[in-house]
């Protein structure tokens, strides 16, 4: 996300990281670049030339043209200014009603249903709440059977009405099914519906008033840029929703929603969709995004990711092993399967400071250690524990086995070689390299 931003941005203040004479003409022209790559990115004219001119009056006034790093000071700057124009700090979605009722508006094809199942799973994973959905999309069949599969997938139960066509109606009942079941939250999905439909808006403030639940979110789709932010102010003109969440964030190489919709709408964001899975939802944190914007990673990001999946102790076992140079496949297998769990691997790489331009040009879709897999399955137990003892007879019977050549047997006996010598390099801040290195080759591995 937000690829073509990033680029242009760090174009934009290559001039002041020269060693060249420092000058106030120098600082207009890297901001006269930042306001076009902030205009490529679909963000409208009015802000980008607010935001910098707030920019060149705090450069002037911090002494950008006496610093020691001018482009450093400058980056600086323009990172606490997008951070400050995303919201500055994250908010927590409200859910301490009994139950808490959460309202889920958007525009049709703005992913909306498949929101409303991962804000559940969200709940119900994060939150420990026992979470009921609600099926209020009366007008597409599609959308129901859709809301049932996906409660399915997560297995959180899914209230609905098929022959019922009154939305207020069905939720209102839903909501005392989940008073009677003891349901904590309750997520309501409704249908999509355009801001220009009268109609349909009358409807959606009316399931507001009479259900006046906790929290009420207006889903909206980060690829439609500005057409996005001028939507989410019609609505809120309406509905006056508590936060926005963008879904398909992580197909948005420019970022203008994102980065907008916050000063124009005075709401929060407060989620982003970052794949089709139950638990590609992220939190917003308009801070942690900045860093991404500038290509700085998201470090803290990732290791929460981590923290969710590693088992404290079997790390401090790992760390054992490493220090003793005993990592085996079997360690290699399990860490690339905790990988797998955390998300998409190429996003993943991109969270890591420096990282993402690395990961630019490689192409990882989420099979992307299938190949790989199948070969660390065909090896012996006393293979995978002891991978010195792999000889050429054990490579060729292992490639046989897998499907695979020998080539990528070999390639990847040598990458886990990379990786043990890597773990040992990380900590002495020279892993990046290695470890774009490494995913570059194991993405050509596919199957």
């Amino acid at each position: 996300m937000f690829e073509n931003l990033n680029d242009k941005l760090e174009k934009a203040f290559k001039l002041l990281k020269g060693q060249g004479h420092i000058s106030e003409i120098n600082v207009a022209e890297t901001l006269k670049d930042v306001r076009r790559a902030l205009l490529d990115a679909d963000v409208s004219f009015k802000i980008a030339k607010s935001f910098t001119e707030t920019v060149k009056e705090k450069a002037l006034g911090q002494g950008v043209l006496t610093s020691v790093s001018p482009g450093q000071l400058m980056v600086k700057i323009v990172h606490e200014e997008l951070t400050r124009l995303m919201g500055t700090t994250h908010e927590e979605i409200n859910i301490k009603g009994s139950p808490a009722v959460i309202l889920i508006a958007g525009l049709q094809g703005s992913g909306k249903t498949t929101f409303s199942a991962k804000l559940a799973n969200y709940l119900k994973s994060k939150k420990s709440k026992k979470v009921l959905l609600v099926a209020c999309d009366v007008y597409r069949p599609a959308a129901i059977d859709q809301l049932k599969v996906l409660g399915d997938q997560i297995e959180v139960e899914v209230y609905t009405e098929p022959d019922n066509q009154d939305p207020v109606g069905i939720a209102k009942r839903a909501i005392l099914h989940a008073k009677t079941m003891g349901h904590q939250a309750v997520v309501v999905d409704t249908a999509g519906r355009l801001a220009i439909d009268q109609e349909m808006m009358n409807e959606i403030a009316s399931l507001k008033k009479a259900l006046n639940p906790h929290e009420t979110l207006f889903v909206v789709d980060a690829m439609t840029g500005q057409d996005a932010v001028n939507t989410a102010k019609a609505f809120n003109d309406r509905l006056d929703y508590d936060g926005v969440v963008l879904t398909k964030l992580d197909g948005d190489t420019r970022g203008g929603a994102a980065l907008t919709v916050r000063s124009v709408v005075n709401k929060p964001i407060k989620f982003i969709g970052i794949g089709e899975k139950a638990d590609a939802i992220d939190v917003f944190h308009p801070r942690r995004m900045a860093d991404r914007i500038l290509g700085m990673g998201d470090v803290v990001s990732l290791v929460e990711k981590a923290q969710e999946q590693y088992d404290v102790e079997e790390a401090r076992q790992l760390q054992k092993k490493i220090a003793k140079n005993q990592f085996n496949f079997n360690d290699f297998l399990s860490q690339m399967q905790q990988i797998k769990k955390m998300g998409n691997v190429k996003d993943l790489m991109g969270m890591i400071p420096g990282m993402g331009k690395a990961m630019k040009d490689i192409d990882m879709e989420d099979d992307a250690f299938k190949g790989i897999e199948a070969i660390i399955y065909s090896m012996t137990e006393e293979e995978k524990e002891n991978p010195g003892i792999i000889n050429g007879s054990r490579r060729k019977r292992i490639a046989a086995g897998s499907g695979s050549s020998i080539q990528e047997v070999n390639r990847l006996i040598k990458q886990f070689e990379d990786t043990r010598k890597m773990m040992r390099m990380m900590s002495g801040g020279k892993g990046g390299a290695k470890m774009a290195n490494l995913m570059r080759n194991m993405s050509g591995m596919r199957k």
